[in-house]
């Protein structure tokens, strides 16, 4: 009797378990479909009734469902660093990305919003409508892709889906001459340069931090003079971008103001730094693991600053090509002389990053933080703070570049270096095969000897192989298969909409 009631309980416990899971892996779907209905809702609503406001709606919706994908897949390179080595909890990242997203994407997020719109294509020989159906089109083919990316865990490029959804859409609707193909050509260029970019900068930072804090006898007085500077450097930088881009709309100082301002904020971060790193560091023991911690709070600053660039840069990916839309309506034709940002546009885009990156991004996140390479505190700075830097210099620039590969680009950067450097102190602290007690030809005299050979030569491989090959197979992947898919939306679109 009492065995029965044991295996009764533990079923019932089973089953309660079972729905616990159900009720928690369909919550976060569940809650996307209520934010695009509260967009439709919201979008319908504001514009009443006429000839054009069910198209507004649906391209709301379409646009709501690209930002939570944005949020989900992208939003991971930006706290991928600081939560794989562990400055930070998953929770917090998820908060201060949040917040940083949303404040990028409403503040500064309008000036890359013309090329993924307007420059991709040459319309003034195409109708309105078809100019409409192209940007749906690829607004919902990128939005697919990178929906299947984030399900099966692949940090994919948000910026190649949608190009490629433009083009696929555009040459479909116009043929190959409606696609402007010397900007493309300058988009192509910058995906090539930026992880390179990325990755350098990344290395070259890992390189000073090296040869001033970690390398030193004394690590603990280093770290008191030279970190303090690191983020002296970092809130400088941020308060220049934030004058020319942030406070674009209200305010727009000239270079002298802007670089003073660069100056004031860099003073005013050093010196709130030196009290904080010589307090931390008072009762520190003199090892990289301890001074490696003196780096968390500027990576957390770092993480939040490319968030702030990422939303202000990436959101051009959802509503972009929404607002394309609500201007080609209002003027009546397809070729655009600007491209309107009315604000319930902008907050689409701001509000679906964050709750995709909310309800999605975990997964990604541990993707790039933890599976690429190993990273510390110091590591993960040192990418973070690459990848806004050149996250940054893009977004002033007003070419959408892609964050996914900058970010990557950075960690992959980090880990080679590291890798560099271990083989080089293997190498150099490595018994000659020469030397009387090794004889180089029982080096590899058995399978065993070869197999334990092989297995060192793979532990200085401090960057997985396997995840390079998958991230540049699905970045090359990306752009046709999104143009392939939007082309055929585009049919679907002009067959059930007509």
């Amino acid at each position: 009797m009492a065995n029965a009631l044991d295996k009764d309980l533990s079923q019932v416990e089973g089953i309660e378990a079972a729905t616990h899971n159900l009720s928690r892996t369909l919550a976060a779907p569940g809650l996307a479909l209520v934010f695009l209905l509260a967009v439709g809702v919201w979008v319908a609503f504001a514009f009443g009734q006429g000839p054009t406001t069910y198209v507004i709606v649906i391209g709301a919706v379409i646009a709501g469902y690209m930002a939570l994908n944005v949020g989900a897949n992208d939003v991971a390179n930006n706290m991928g660093p600081a939560v794989g080595s562990r400055a930070i909890s998953m929770t917090g990242a998820l908060i201060i990305a949040a917040i940083f997203e949303a404040a990028g994407a409403l503040l500064a997020g309008g000036d890359v919003v013309s090329t993924v719109a307007r420059d991709l294509l040459t319309v003034p020989d195409m109708d309105s409508r078809s100019f409409v159906m192209v940007m749906m089109s690829a607004l919902l083919a990128s939005a697919l892709w990178v929906n299947l990316a984030t399900f099966i865990g692949a940090p994919v490029s948000t910026t190649h889906a949608v190009v490629g959804g433009v083009v696929g859409a555009g040459i479909m609707a116009a043929g190959f001459s409606v696609v402007a193909w010397p900007v493309i050509g300058s988009i192509a260029a910058s995906w090539v340069i930026s992880p390179v970019m990325g990755g350098i900068v990344a290395a070259i930072f890992l390189v000073i931090v090296r040869a001033t804090i970690t390398t030193r006898l004394d690590k603990i007085t280093a770290a008191r003079l030279w970190v303090p500077i690191f983020v002296a450097v970092m809130t400088g930088v941020f308060a220049m971008y934030l004058a020319t881009k942030g406070l674009s709309r209200v305010w727009k100082p000239g270079p002298a103001v802007t670089l003073l301002l660069g100056a004031l904020f860099a003073g005013l971060g050093w010196i709130v730094a030196m009290p904080w790193v010589r307090k931390k560091s008072l009762h520190m023991e003199n090892r990289k693991k301890h001074v490696a911690a003196l780096f968390r709070l500027p990576l957390v600053f770092a993480a939040a600053l490319l968030s702030f660039a990422h939303g202000a840069n990436d959101v051009a990916n959802a509503i972009g090509p929404l607002a394309a839309v609500v201007t080609s309506l209002e003027t009546g034709h397809s070729e655009i002389a600007g491209v309107a940002l009315p604000f319930w546009v902008l907050a689409i885009g701001a509000v679906g990053l964050s709750l995709g990156l909310a309800l999605f991004g975990p997964k990604l996140i541990k993707t790039v933080g933890e599976h690429i390479t190993r990273l510390n505190e110091i590591r993960a700075y040192c990418a973070a703070l690459s990848a806004a830097v050149t996250v940054l210099i893009a977004s002033a620039l007003g070419m959408p570049v892609s964050s996914t590969h900058i970010a990557v680009g950075a960690i992959f950067g980090v880990g080679f270096l590291r890798e560099h450097i271990s083989r080089r102190d293997m190498e150099g602290s490595a018994v000659p095969t020469n030397s009387r007690f090794v004889d180089p030809d029982t080096l590899n005299a058995t399978p065993e000897q070869a197999l334990a050979n092989m297995r060192k030569t793979e532990r200085r491989r401090l960057v997985r192989r396997q995840h390079v090959y998958s991230i540049a197979a699905a970045w090359v992947v990306t752009v046709p298969a999104a143009a392939a898919l939007s082309a055929v939306v585009y049919l679907g679109m002009n067959l059930f909409i007509g």
